[in-house]
């Protein structure tokens, strides 16, 4: 019999979200074929652990235990972050209110004797510690979305010494010192570990010809494990809500032997991976939409949200990413979709966006760095840096359309070389976005992608690719 449309509608939205259907015999047969392609013998269980425990990080390894916690004979999921974070007496009130709000998250904290530290610790009697927290399930940096309780392990030797699977969840700028670590412990492995990099942001190396330098190869760099098993995985998501069973989607990039499986894997009903080969241009991507975002946010916060002046701000904007695009990609159509897609979700509501509201707000200011208290690190900004140093180039000149003559790619993109007089050489304030926007002589941004679309601009250098 059929069931009745309503009723199984009912069902598959119970309580407001997407419910998890698949059965445990379907996830054990996902995580077989998993233990099968890693060559795990029978007893032994899969290690995964998270590198990171960030916003992202903390859910991404949260969904894997959600999922597959309970074989525990057949996997075995960890999370590593540094020790010694203390948890200020302000968060730990919140905390304390957060946990008091959701009558689950309390009775769990009961059962599990651990509510009375955070009961001292709003008093003030006690000074709670990141690591602590996050085995109870909550993330320093996203205290209103609770999580499942993980396994944390603070020291990163014992983390990783033997696990088949690593997530990197580090910011692009930590990714290449820790990972350096790493592989002193991996100097007798036998196996080699298949990495999953959920890092955004990139490095611009100048010598001995210019090109991005991303995560993903920053591990390769610094591990010598081979590019094949180092993979991507990006989308538009923001982490609470894909916890909380947002519909979402991501895409894992990299080697078919492994994007295919391990899409398979992660799939949920809520959260769709797809595959994709080219690892390189979308984590490349992932990176550039940060730096534009920053630009959105102060734009937001000095119009007072205008519509107006933020639709204006997104067709500059989205034109210079296509001319960008059409630097580093063959087929740069195909990444249309994606880009754009995680472009806007990050204006909506992402870190980067919110940073640059705070800085035009004067709530935040330049000298208090880029990683932030209850945000984590702005990725955007060190990409600022890298992006324009890079297609400030001559090297990579291009002709300029009114002028005739060759120029740098970066003096056809006046908001990439706003944001980096404001962030990096802090020449101007946040306000002077405002200005490249009302510049009577800005080219049409219609003029840009025509530009783009009109010459051969590729250059597969940029991305370490020969022609």
């Amino acid at each position: 019999m059929v069931e009745n449309t309503d009723a199984a509608i009912h069902n598959l939205y119970s309580n407001g979200s997407i419910q998890n259907h698949t059965s445990n015999g379907a996830l054990e047969e996902k995580l077989d074929e998993i233990r099968r392609l890693i060559g795990k013998a029978e007893g032994d269980p899969l290690r995964i652990v998270g590198i990171g425990a960030g916003a992202w990080g903390s859910v991404f390894t949260a969904l894997l235990q959600d999922s597959y916690g309970h074989l525990r004979d057949k996997v075995l999921i960890r999370i590593w972050r540094r020790p010694g974070r203390s948890v200020d007496k302000a968060t730990a009130e919140h905390l304390f209110e957060v946990i008091n709000s959701r009558e689950d998250v309390l009775r769990r904290l009961i059962r599990r004797c651990a509510y009375l530290k955070y009961v001292e610790a709003r008093l003030g009697d006690r000074t709670l510690h990141a690591d602590e927290i996050l085995k109870d399930g909550f993330c320093l940096n996203m205290i209103d979305t609770p999580l499942c309780p993980l396994k944390v392990v603070t020291n990163l030797q014992e983390a990783v010494w033997d696990a088949d699977i690593v997530i990197n969840a580090l910011p692009s700028t930590e990714t290449r010192e820790v990972f350096e670590e790493i592989s002193r412990y991996w100097k007798e492995r036998i196996t080699v570990p298949v990495i999953i990099s959920l890092a955004k942001g990139v490095e611009a190396e100048l010598e001995p010809e210019p090109r991005i330098i991303t995560p993903t190869q920053m591990i390769n760099r610094a591990t010598g494990v081979p590019v094949e098993n180092i993979l991507y995985l990006g989308g538009p998501n923001i982490a609470s809500e894909i916890y909380n069973k947002e519909y979402a989607n991501a895409r894992i990039c990299g080697a078919e032997k492994w994007r295919k499986p391990l899409a398979k894997f992660l799939r949920q009903p809520q959260f769709i991976v797809w595959d994709n080969g080219d690892l390189v241009t979308h984590e490349v991507m992932g990176g550039l939409k940060n730096v534009y975002a920053i630009g959105a946010g102060m734009v937001a916060a000095l119009t007072n949200e205008s519509a107006t002046s933020k639709s204006v701000y997104f067709a500059h904007c989205t034109s210079e990413m296509i001319f960008i695009t059409h630097l580093l990609a063959e087929e740069p159509e195909k990444l249309a979709g994606p880009l754009l897609a995680d472009t806007y979700v990050t204006l909506l509501k992402g870190r980067n966006a919110w940073y640059g509201q705070q800085l035009a707000k004067g709530a935040l200011n330049l000298e208090m760095g880029d990683s932030i208290k209850g945000k984590g690190m702005i990725q955007g900004v060190s990409a600022v840096k890298a992006f324009y140093e890079l297609l400030s180039q001559s090297c990579l000149s291009v002709l300029h359309p009114e002028e005739n003559k060759p120029v740098a790619p970066v003096a056809l993109c006046p908001i990439m070389k706003m944001l980096y007089r404001i962030l990096i050489t802090r020449e101007f304030p946040a306000r002077a976005i405002l200005q490249v926007l009302r510049d009577e002589t800005m080219n049409d941004p219609k003029d840009r992608i025509e530009i783009a679309q009109s010459h051969v601009f590729y250059r597969p250098s940029l991305l370490g690719q020969k022609p």
